[in-house]
């Protein structure tokens, strides 16, 4: 025996499979990919919080990133300078040093075979600079008594390279290579100061220190003989007013940064609250249009039905009435014309009745929405537009209130009234059921389709429904959905909570 189960099935319930093949919907050229246009789900002011909740966040993380930008700057800006400061008093205290204590301590035995005499009278004036006993092995840094900045090394070299005396006796005597630029402090006498390469050979003795600043300085023996006086100083100073600039720097920006964003949030808020309202009055302004509109459907519709069209029906009759009696009065010519009249006034009459279920449906409100939409598909078979309905009988309730049957009608007209007049479709299904908790629209045409992107970037006339109906849906708390292509006709899908 045969599956019955669908024809016991109400038509309001049943889904796209259930339908026999003559009430499916229109065999399209294309699959659909439905675009959703309005999603009453979700809550209006729900959404438009979590936007205003976004903005602001979305303000946070920017000032969170500024403010780590201005603070990596800060630093990078505090440290160069920080080092140029330790760099300029480095070459200070070096200037100082060469002329108040290694200058008068130089004799020019430091550079003959036997140079002991002169290397003990530099080790009385260097003894203290380093702070320690001179031993054959790398200094600590302490603080010097002289200066009170750190001093880790002294060397002094010839323009060859040889270093001819250091605190470390090791380095004594031995040659190592001599930057050009350091040579040439000797023939043009200039300070050199930079951070130190403890990879060179002759910063053996350095390593393990840290990072350390190095000064060249020319110096004379008493006979004119150059030679290279070398300090080498700590490069914590330069931590430690790194750390001062990046305070007071910190300080006064991140306190600016913060004191903006804190005067800027109101200024947000406020824009996001005007925003809120100016979104709100939209909708109040559209739903009193839809309002004024239907109310002034209504009023045309009822002033050409209790005027015009009541005026053509009495000519009809009388037209009518006037070829009967001419034709009693054996004049056959006239009674033909007087009937062909009275045919044309009675089309007329009709295409002005279709014209008023278009205009305002009077058997919304008297017959219910089922009446309506088949007033509706009556205006496109007129066309010549198959219309083939699959809604629920007329006593049944639609499960919407006024505002939801409301909607539905008005999305079906504009649906069913782009597809005769822009899709040059010869079907069109249309179909009214429940799903769940709602009632569902589906509008079908096998007709052109077109490209929605553009249509919605630039809608020409006659298509300014995909702004209004979006619109209409999102207020009633409705989904709408559209699936179309060019050449794979358009589905329309609403979505209504029932109430």
């Amino acid at each position: 025996m045969g599956d019955d189960s669908a024809a016991r099935t109400p038509a309001s319930l049943r889904t796209p499979e259930d339908l026999p093949d003559q009430r499916r919907q229109p065999e399209l050229s294309r699959a659909f990919s439905w675009t959703t246009l309005a999603d009453g789900r979700s809550d209006t002011k729900d959404n438009t919080s979590y936007s205003a909740a976004r903005v602001m966040l979305q303000v946070g993380v920017i000032a969170v990133l500024v403010i780590g930008l201005v603070t990596a700057g800060g630093v990078v800006v505090a440290r160069r300078t920080a080092e140029q400061e330790a760099i300029n008093s480095a070459i200070q205290v070096t200037d100082l040093l060469a002329d108040s204590v290694i200058q008068p301590a130089l004799q020019d035995g430091l550079l003959s075979a036997s140079p002991a005499a002169a290397q003990a009278s530099l080790d009385a004036v260097v003894a203290p600079l380093v702070g320690k006993s001179v031993v054959p092995s790398a200094g600590k840094s302490v603080v010097s008594p002289l200066t009170g900045k750190p001093v880790v090394r002294v060397k002094i070299w010839t323009p060859e390279g040889r270093i001819v005396y250091s605190d470390v006796k090791s380095l004594i005597g031995k040659t190592f290579p001599v930057d050009a630029g350091h040579v040439a402090s000797l023939t043009q006498p200039t300070i050199l100061a930079e951070v130190t390469d403890l990879q060179r050979p002759e910063n053996v003795y350095e390593r393990g220190q840290g990072k350390l600043l190095e000064v060249y300085r020319p110096v004379w023996t008493p006979s004119g003989q150059p030679l290279l006086f070398e300090t080498y100083a700590p490069y914590t100073s330069v931590s430690e007013r790194t750390t001062q600039l990046w305070r007071g720097f910190a300080g006064l920006m991140v306190s600016t940064l913060l004191l903006l964003v804190v005067l800027l949030l109101p200024l947000l808020w406020a824009l996001l609250d005007r925003l809120r309202r100016g979104q709100r009055q939209r909708e109040t302004l559209l739903q009193h249009a839809v309002d004024a509109s239907a109310l002034e459907r209504q009023r045309i519709a009822g002033t050409l039905h209790d005027g015009v069209v009541q005026e053509l029906a009495a000519i009809s009759l009388s037209v009518s009435a006037a070829a009967e009696h001419a034709e009693h009065r054996a004049e056959p010519q006239l009674a033909e014309r007087l009937r062909s009249a009275a045919t044309t006034v009675r089309a007329s009459i009709g295409g002005l009745r279709s014209l008023l279920v278009d205009i305002y449906p009077p058997s919304l409100r008297s017959a219910g929405l089922s009446a309506a939409l088949h007033d509706l598909a009556s205006t496109l078979r007129s066309r010549s537009i198959d219309v083939r309905l699959d809604l629920p009988p007329a006593d049944r309730p639609s499960g919407l209130d006024a505002a939801g049957e409301q909607l539905v009608f008005r999305v079906a007209q504009e649906c069913l009234r782009n597809a005769a007049r822009h899709s040059a479709a010869r079907t069109v299904d249309l179909r009214l059921f429940a799903e769940n908790d709602t009632v569902v629209l589906e509008i079908t045409d096998d007709g052109v389709g077109f490209e929605l992107a553009k249509a919605q970037r630039s809608p020409t006339n006659g298509h300014f429904g995909l702004r209004l109906l979006p619109d209409l849906a999102t207020q009633a708390g409705a989904t709408l959905r559209l699936a179309t292509a060019p050449g794979a006709g358009t589905r329309w899908r609403l979505e209504v909570p029932a109430t």
